[in-house]
């Protein structure tokens, strides 16, 4: 009553042993693939984390810088100004890891919820009443007057360059995971079951469990069996390419680094701007949002002081340089990667499977 391992001679093999060949053979292709996966899967996974320690650790760096700024420059609104600062950077994190967020948006949130501050604390100092509904009005005419001029659209031009390379990377290691995670459990058909069973475990109803099976005939079955994953292979290599082209765009023209380290810069110049035109922009706000509550002869503008660009520290330095060496190394792995599923059948037919330094292999029927 043999199904698979049918054989002229005499056998030592019943239905139920034909079973449980099958189950294990399931069970050992499926860990062979894992074997096979697990370094490329580690790499992977490796360096997203890598990726998003050095993002991380450069938004940061930015932060601070940005920080440092309202500090240092404009310390009447500093306390005021550091949630809007944290929430910038929180947003720009949020859109690099995939989140149904623009930079636009996060950009020119930042920028309503900074003029109510600009206005009341450096072009207009004396204000006392800046309640909920003066400081909405403040956030709603900052869209209709532009009062930073064209430094928050650039600001917006320059981020949104270099972010969308990373964000880019970012989705596209995630999507890398998904790919060998859902090729490792690839389920085998009924027919490469039988088929890897009469390969390797046939021989042994016939007391040849030292046999092995010949390499030709091993890749046959491989290959039949792994059909399906096999055709992943050209969107593979179209990925890889893809990632490389990830990997240069952030290193070039859109280099992130230079767009995070230039937010304190663009903020800055368009606080100035603000300033610059403060006499315009209270006559256009006292027309649309009334003349608030003043105290008593302080009407004057604030005193505009120019902020000297802070050097690049070792931390970002080291940042810097370390999230550079990581996209070379990931992209030297991947590259090497570009085969892998066009040559997974030969590798699973490498090693202690098959019979290579023998005269004599088991070709599916008979040894030979």
């Amino acid at each position: 009553d043999l199904q698979i391992c049918q054989h002229r001679a005499p056998t030592c093999c019943t239905k139920k042993m034909e079973e449980s060949y099958q189950a294990a053979v399931r069970r050992e292709r499926t860990q062979s693939i894992q074997a096979l996966n697990f370094e490329l899967k580690y790499m992977i996974v490796g360096h997203i984390t890598a990726f998003q320690e050095a993002f991380e650790s450069l938004l940061r760096f930015a932060e601070n810088r940005t920080s440092s700024l309202f500090e240092t420059a404009y310390r009447p609104m500093a306390k005021e100004a550091a949630e809007p600062v944290k929430e910038l950077f929180t947003d720009i994190s949020l859109y690099i890891l995939g989140a149904e967020t623009t930079v636009e948006s996060a950009v020119l949130r930042f920028f309503d919820s900074l003029f109510p501050l600009v206005y009341s604390r450096l072009i207009n100092p004396g204000i006392t009443d800046l309640s909920e509904d003066y400081t909405e009005c403040l956030r709603l005419t900052r869209q209709d007057i532009n009062p930073f001029g064209r430094y928050s659209k650039n600001m917006v031009t320059e981020l949104s360059k270099s972010l969308w390379a990373s964000r880019m990377l970012s989705q596209a290691l995630s999507l890398g995971i998904e790919v060998v995670n859902t090729t490792e459990h690839a389920a085998l058909t009924k027919e490469c079951s039988k088929a890897l069973v009469k390969m390797q475990y046939c021989p042994h109803c016939q007391g040849l469990t030292l046999i092995r099976p010949c390499v030709g005939y091993c890749l046959n079955v491989m290959r039949g069996c792994l059909a399906s994953v096999s055709e992943v292979d050209a969107q593979w290599r179209e990925y890889i390419s893809t990632l490389e082209y990830l990997t240069n765009e952030m290193a070039a023209s859109h280099d992130l680094e230079i767009a995070l380290t230039g937010i304190r810069n663009s903020i800055n110049e368009a606080i100035l701007h603000a300033q610059l035109n403060g006499p315009q922009l209270s006559a256009t706000v006292d027309k649309v949002c009334g003349q608030p509550k003043q105290q008593e002869g302080n009407l004057s503008s604030g005193n505009i002081v120019p902020v000297k660009e802070a050097t690049e520290t070792q931390t970002f330095v080291m940042a810097r340089a370390s999230l550079n060496n990581k996209r070379r190394e990931f992209i030297n792995y991947m590259k090497r990667s570009r085969t892998f599923y066009a040559s997974i059948a030969e590798r699973l037919c490498d090693g202690d499977l098959v019979m290579r330094d023998s005269s004599t292999c088991w070709n599916g029927e008979d040894v030979v």
